[in-house]
């Protein structure tokens, strides 16, 4: 019996280890990156991407539910959107802008309150009198149970930026349409 609860005690610390020494070789910056090419040319896609009263015309995570306010300037670094929801997949933070180049990037710090804090970006590119966007986001994975969580970010966050950027492509390229 002896010999067997040994075996358990140094398999439990064996994993404990493993996992430990693990998280460590798990990169301790997350990263999630998705892109699409949209019908329409870079000052099109970024007067819809610069305005966050505009968010939720193409955000992944709008249903309607969910009360949003405003401060700071009309666009620009400093423009603000808070948000607030009884769901817990959206629950309550901010994004401010903190860096624009004029139909080219748009950088975001995104407040999830207790949950921490992130950063999103737009980057867009001519691509044959298209647009390329890049929505990306990055957040610090600091640690053990955070390098570990990290692994899923890409699978849980990159589904909701596709179907973000595919209403974006719809909304823009409608307006470019003259829709």
């Amino acid at each position: 019996m002896k010999m067997v609860i040994r075996i358990v005690t140094m398999a439990i610390a064996a994993l404990v280890v493993t996992i430990a020494i693990g998280a460590y070789l798990i990169p301790a910056e997350a990263v999630v990156q998705r892109q699409a090419i949209i019908a329409a040319p870079p000052e099109k896609v970024f007067a819809v991407v610069a305005d966050l009263k505009r968010f939720n015309e193409w955000s992944p995570w709008s249903d309607g539910k969910t009360i949003y306010s405003f401060e700071g300037p009309a666009n620009g670094p400093g423009q603000k959107m808070s948000w607030k929801s009884d769901d817990p997949a959206i629950g309550r933070g901010s994004m401010t802008v903190v860096e624009v180049i004029e139909n080219r990037k748009l950088a975001f710090e995104l407040d999830f309150g207790s949950l921490g804090k992130s950063q999103s970006s737009l980057l867009l590119a001519p691509v044959d009198g298209k647009t390329g966007v890049t929505w990306g986001f990055k957040t610090e994975a600091m640690g053990v149970l955070d390098r570990w969580m990290s692994l899923m970010y890409d699978s849980a966050i990159g589904p909701d930026f596709e179907t973000g950027l595919r209403q974006l492509k719809d909304v823009v390229e409608k307006e470019n349409a003259g829709g």
